[in-house]
């Protein structure tokens, strides 16, 4: 059995979070939060996400083809995003699982799983 918490983000509503321009580089935005996830791994988010952490950012569209990094593994979705997240928390079930999405609906389908769900801005503390 994993021991390590799973942390799931929602790569899309995270990224639509933030007005940062994104929508000029979709990929690279998803780039840039990837690589701002990395350092969860080891670090978990204090104090009620603490390590270790499996981050895992589910990517779509534009930046389905976004890379894994070694503390971030990336899932590509290949319908919904929010389908693939619901997946992976399903496939979990025996493990802390932390969703981080804005999005109403998946934030209902992932708790009715015994997820629990953070807000984009959980991220950034």
């Amino acid at each position: 059995m994993e021991s390590r918490a799973l942390l799931v983000v929602d790569g899309a509503n995270v990224v639509g979070s933030r007005p940062d321009g994104w929508w000029r580089d979709r990929a690279g935005a998803a780039v840039r939060l990837r690589d701002a996830l990395a350092s969860l791994a080891g670090a978990g988010v204090p104090p009620e996400l603490p390590p270790p952490v499996q981050v895992v950012l589910v990517v779509e569209g534009a930046a389905r083809h976004v890379a894994p990094v070694p503390d971030v593994d990336v899932v590509s979705a290949a319908g919904s995003g929010d389908d693939t997240v619901v997946e992976l928390v399903a496939a979990a079930p025996d493990r802390r699982r932390v969703v981080v999405t804005a999005d109403r609906e998946l934030r209902a389908r992932v708790t009715a799983l015994g997820a629990e769900v953070r807000g984009p801005r959980w991220l950034g503390r």
